[in-house]
């Protein structure tokens, strides 16, 4: 990979949705020196311009999210525990018995009230034990509204996997970041690279973005859910087998023409790819679309075992094909289009 310690330190960043400030500085540190236009906005995304010189360009916009998933302390029980709520998408039981992390740096375990398998998929039903050993001890430790997020290691696996948490979508953030720097100053569009906020609680962040934008092209630049390995979800979408080109989920139909050209790009330059259809989730490219007076959009998306849990799953490989399209993408001339 390019410079994988960079993945490797954005991962393990703290920044719960809604609270990605220090993701976003280290961004910025990152990224200042190859931007000709950097500024953050009243919510906390941070956009970087990087303008083209073609006659015909076009604004395209990728938008990867800052934010991870997590839990919110909504009451500290009188023993100690804490009761939670989500921040995002958490599955109950692969929270359960996982180890947390607040800003502050408490740590915690994933716990339940009775069997997890009587839990079904009822956060209510989790509490997070910081050790506290009773209501002040935790309260000199946290507050009611303070979050945490998964706490785990960068691994790497056999075949050139790689395993974190926070993949979702620390690893966008990365590939957008690599793109940036790999932008020769002479493309045919003006690209804005995007790390948006709060895509976890209901792409939030991106439409913001795009509204002061106003792209003619927008791309999510994210995750979607792997399907080669027993799970409760059915597809075609495989770790290393290519780059995911959006075709549609539940939030958006990706515009023809983007992926028409994202195709077309990754055969002709030989950049490994397959087609991605979910039928449940979605991307920041559902507020892309809908901003203005409408956005074409697309997605490139890293397949993902174990999506929204302590230990996602990618492909090294998929994530270097991911940047490649960025690249190649930006560099099109949509002249004709």
């Amino acid at each position: 990979m390019r410079e994988e310690s960079l993945l490797e330190r954005l991962t393990q960043i703290w920044g719960v949705a809604g609270y990605e400030g220090t993701v976003r500085e280290a961004i910025r540190t990152e990224i200042e020196p190859f931007a000709d236009e950097l500024w953050e906005d009243a919510v906390g995304n941070l956009i970087a311009l990087k303008k083209g010189s073609g006659d015909h360009r076009k604004k395209i916009m990728f938008a990867a999210h800052m934010d991870q998933i997590g839990f919110m302390v909504k009451t500290i029980e009188e023993n100690g525990l804490l009761r939670i709520c989500n921040m995002g998408w958490n599955w109950a039981g692969s929270a359960y018995n996982e180890r947390v992390i607040f800003r502050n740096g408490t740590v915690g375990v994933v716990g339940c009230y009775g069997p997890i398998e009587e839990a079904g998929n009822k956060i209510e039903k989790l509490f997070v034990d910081i050790g506290a050993k009773d209501k002040a001890d935790a309260q000199r430790m946290v507050k009611i509204g303070d979050c945490c997020g998964y706490h785990g290691p960068y691994m790497h696996l056999a075949g050139g996997q790689i395993c974190s948490k926070s993949l979702d979508d620390r690893l966008g953030c990365y590939q957008l970041i690599e793109a940036l720097k790999e932008n020769p100053g002479d493309l045919p569009n003006d690209i804005y690279y995007c790390f948006v906020v709060q895509e976890e609680l209901g792409c939030r962040g991106s439409q913001v973005a795009a509204q002061q934008i106003q792209p003619d092209i927008g791309i999510a630049v994210d995750i979607t859910p792997a399907h080669d390995y027993p799970n409760d979800l059915t597809g075609s979408n495989r770790i290393g087998a290519g780059i995911g080109i959006k075709i549609c989920d539940p939030s958006v139909v990706a515009d023809e023409m983007v992926t028409g050209v994202m195709e077309s790009l990754c055969t002709e330059k030989g950049i490994p790819f397959q087609r991605e259809v979910i039928d449940r989730g979605g991307t920041d490219a559902s507020s892309m679309n809908l901003v203005g007076a409408g956005v074409r959009t697309g997605g490139i998306c890293v397949v993902t075992r174990y999506p929204h849990s302590q230990s996602s799953v990618v492909s090294a490989e998929d994530v270097e094909a991911g940047i490649d399209l960025i690249n190649a993408f930006s560099a099109y001339s949509f002249r004709q289009e």
